[in-house]
């Protein structure tokens, strides 16, 4: 065993050489950028309710996301011919790419708010990670680039500039919410997922939006007219409207958010 011995110092010692030699790239090759460091930063969720109207029917604001591609005429035909007040979050992509349904917005001022979702449908988060698999902005240059772009464009198209904003998948670091308050936002969460990003079967967006109480407020998509989530979501309106719902934009009532969005 004693003989042993200096032979196995001399092969551990070996191994350590070895993997100190592999962690380093050949000469003359390219430096790789350093690994981002794992962050503890905890992203938010946030929530956003109306004021409840009290006595009497149940008040619901309908908040809808255009992220990018096409748009839904389920829903909007259904908001336009009921005459249903909404306010929709637009991105610079969705704008690009949809000026017949812009043409409407525009058309019905007394429905229709137009807010700010971002330039290129990127998570409002100032640290380097990814949200549902979606690279976040990653630096607080990013986020307000993320927020001024899409503003800028909504401009550009004839839209009043923006007091809200949205960000893509509705989740931020804290200090980015800071950020863009500090730009001039507030920051529309919700209270009821009513599509989960246009992914839900038609009868499960029907369950969501039913479940809706005084002061919700429900966020869908109104941007995948072949999904068949936008169908749940027309007739959910109508089903609302039956109960006698009444409908509000944010911009016409108040409203309180948590992790300070709005206050």
């Amino acid at each position: 065993m004693k003989r042993l011995l200096p032979t196995f110092m001399l092969l551990l010692a070996a191994r350590a050489v070895l993997a100190a030699q592999t962690e380093q790239p050949p000469a003359g090759w390219p430096q790789l950028p350093p690994k981002a460091p794992p962050s503890n930063t905890r992203l938010v969720e946030p929530h956003l309710h109306v004021d409840r109207a009290g006595k009497g029917a149940p008040r619901i604001a309908l908040t809808f996301d255009a992220c990018m591609g096409k748009t839904d005429p389920r829903i909007l035909s259904t908001l336009v011919d009921q005459r249903i007040p909404a306010t929709i979050f637009v991105t610079a992509r969705w704008l690009r790419t949809n000026p017949d349904a812009l043409k409407v917005f525009l058309a019905n001022p007394d429905l229709f708010e137009l807010e700010n979702h971002g330039q290129n449908h990127i998570p409002a988060v100032d640290i380097p990670t990814k949200v549902y698999g979606i690279p976040a902005a990653g630096s607080p240059q990013a986020v307000a680039q993320e927020v001024k772009g899409g503003a800028e464009a909504m401009i550009a198209a004839g839209i009043p500039q923006p007091r809200w904003f949205r960000g893509a998948t509705a989740k931020y670091s804290p200090s980015a919410i800071a950020q863009i308050r500090g730009m001039g936002y507030r920051v529309a969460g919700y209270s009821v997922n009513g599509d989960s990003g246009s992914l839900l079967p038609a009868k499960m967006v029907e369950k969501q939006y039913a479940s809706a109480k005084d002061g919700d407020v429900i966020i869908s998509h109104i941007n995948q007219p072949t999904h068949a989530a936008g169908e749940g979501v027309a007739a959910s309106i109508l089903a609302l409207k039956a109960k006698g719902v009444e409908f509000v934009r944010l911009q016409d009532i108040s409203e309180k958010g948590d992790d300070g969005t709005t206050n």
